[in-house]
């Protein structure tokens, strides 16, 4: 891991917490040795984060220099807290981990008021989980292929239990109730599909890129959905 990357994860993981965070669990996080965490502890300290503690006591960022302040109401407080409680519900831990990393940082640029508001909001969401069917692919390829907007492949196997190999074109990922959906332009059938995330293996990267149309073709398809059934895999 790139030195700059390591020690923003471990800036994240001094932010997640509420108390002393032990140098071992730390070094866990980052993927470091005891001896090296020390080391980039001193390097956070040296470049203006206020972290107290030591070896063998634990650590606590009480002053993070790295992110401007900033104020919200308390409702606004409460409805970004109850929206990312919700990520844990789509059992895709990165998109979690990234929800926690995020909040983190806006609770450190907070007002000591407002940043006890957000730790001990009043809003909670005690949905059931869904119950998901697992995701066997990679879903950090899927997602930068979307954002780079280059195609993958993938064997897919449809609800009438047929299997293909395709070349798409991803446009979105939709977390609904339940199910897990790609909307893709298929490079075989020249349309709009959707897929279930579940029943894709073998992801790999393609070798067609789209940039720049990805955004106009799901404002195509958005004009277009209600000529299409819901699945069309």
């Amino acid at each position: 891991m790139a030195r700059t990357a390591r020690l923003m994860r471990l800036m994240d993981a001094l932010r997640r917490t509420r108390g002393p965070v032990t140098a071992q669990q730390l070094a866990q996080e980052t993927g470091v040795s005891n001896r090296q965490l020390y080391r980039d502890i001193a390097t956070l300290r040296a470049g203006g984060a206020l972290i107290d503690g030591a070896a063998g006591l634990g650590y606590t960022l009480t002053e993070d220099s790295a992110l401007p302040p900033q104020s919200f109401s308390r409702l606004e407080i409460e409805a970004l807290v109850l929206a990312l409680s919700g990520l844990d519900q789509l059992a895709d831990p990165a998109l979690t981990r990234a929800g926690q990393d995020a909040m983190a940082r806006i609770i450190a640029t907070l007002p000591d008021r407002q940043a006890r508001q957000a730790m001990n909001t009043a809003l909670r969401s005690f949905r059931r989980p869904d119950d998901r069917p697992p995701v066997i692919i990679d879903m950090t390829l899927l997602r930068e292929a979307i954002w780079e907007e280059h195609s993958v492949t993938f064997h897919y196997t449809d609800l009438k239990g047929r299997g293909t190999d395709r070349e798409v074109w991803p446009l979105a990922l939709s977390y609904g109730e339940g199910h897990l959906m790609l909307l893709g332009h298929c490079r075989t059938r020249m349309d709009f599909r959707l897929f279930h995330v579940p029943k894709m293996q073998d992801l790999a990267a393609g070798t067609e890129s789209f940039r720049p149309r990805r955004v106009a073709l799901v404002r195509e398809f958005a004009q277009t959905r209600g000529k299409l059934p819901e699945v069309r895999s």
